[in-house]
């Protein structure tokens, strides 16, 4: 099986386990969720080519990473994304995602202290 480099597009499913694997807090979401997004934000515009298949970029793979962050970790509604969203109408800022990094990090942190403190009883 050979494994497809950073820059090359990805299918839908690939981008769901992507995403599901990026999360934090475990919440997965499918295939429907992420065609359904794409309805919803104007951001979001994969390529479609003959066989009618949707293929993801880099940088739509990390505005979902960032859609799922803001709807689910942070329990924003699909409106107030969408004006997050519009206001930044330049490339999202690395700082943006830098910070979804840091919650990653940190979630994992309290994740490997529970583990210590269990390892000690």
């Amino acid at each position: 099986m050979s494994i497809k480099s950073h820059s090359a597009y990805k299918t839908i499913g690939e981008v769901v386990d992507i995403i599901n694997k990026a999360d934090p807090q475990n919440v997965k979401i499918n295939a429907h969720t992420l065609r359904y997004w794409e309805k919803q934000f104007t951001k979001l515009k994969p390529k479609i080519f003959n066989n009618k298949r949707r293929y993801y970029d880099f940088d739509s793979i990390e505005i979902l990473k960032f859609i799922k962050f803001l709807l689910k970790s942070e329990g924003m509604t699909i409106e107030g994304v969408k004006k997050h969203l519009n206001q930044n109408k330049s490339n999202l800022d690395d700082s943006v995602f830098n910070s979804i990094r840091a919650k990653y990090l940190k979630n994992k942190l309290v994740d490997l202290k529970t583990i210590i403190e269990e390892l000690k009883k």
